[in-house]
């Protein structure tokens, strides 16, 4: 006997059937065969040639991205109908691994899981990293928040204010820089 009420029941199988629904018309309405489309059918372009290379990165990134989204949501449609199945079955709110009660809790947020949260599969997280790390030499000593303070240097917030102290060319404090300057050569070459 389940421990779900028939309102429960009646809820989640409910939920279970438009979740279905739209899955399934989120695959009907796609382009059929979008994945096997070369770039170049894909966005209308005659050659990629005269594109910009970031274009084409952009357009690759969005459709790797995109076959992402619909193996996700393949994946997901799998499991809402595997949780109908054993609706069906009658097996539906037991643990697929310890045979426990799911919580109705559990099951109205997340209606097409079969396992209770003890023993939720691990989500297969990839812990590789990019190549470019095994190569990539340590930042130097004391680089961070406050590097430039201690190295004596100016970041870019103060480059204007060091840079406003000399004036523009229209000043009058470079005006003045530039006739002492000039002054200086004059005397020098007159000695």
């Amino acid at each position: 006997m389940s421990h779900l009420t028939k309102e429960q029941f009646k809820t989640l199988k409910h939920s279970l059937i438009e979740e279905k629904n739209e899955l399934e018309n989120h695959f009907e309405n796609e382009d059929a065969g979008s994945e096997e489309e070369s770039l170049r059918a894909s966005t209308g372009e005659l050659s990629s040639v005269d594109n910009h290379p970031a274009d084409i990165g952009t357009e690759t990134f969005e459709r790797s991205r995109d076959m992402a989204i619909d193996e996700n949501l393949d994946h997901q449609l799998e499991q809402v109908d595997h949780a109908l199945e054993l609706m069906e079955q009658g097996k539906y709110g037991k643990c697929e691994t310890c045979g426990e009660d799911i919580p109705f809790e559990r099951l109205e947020a997340i209606p097409y899981t079969s396992f209770c949260i003890d023993h939720t599969p691990d989500r297969n997280v990839s812990d590789r990293r990019p190549v470019e790390e095994e190569v990539m030499t340590l930042p130097p000593k004391g680089a961070g928040e406050h590097r430039q303070q201690h190295a004596g240097r100016f970041d870019d917030a103060e480059a204007w204010n060091s840079v406003e102290e000399f004036g523009n060319s229209d000043s009058p404090a470079t005006a003045a820089k530039r006739d002492v300057k000039n002054y200086d050569s004059m005397t020098l070459d007159e000695e």
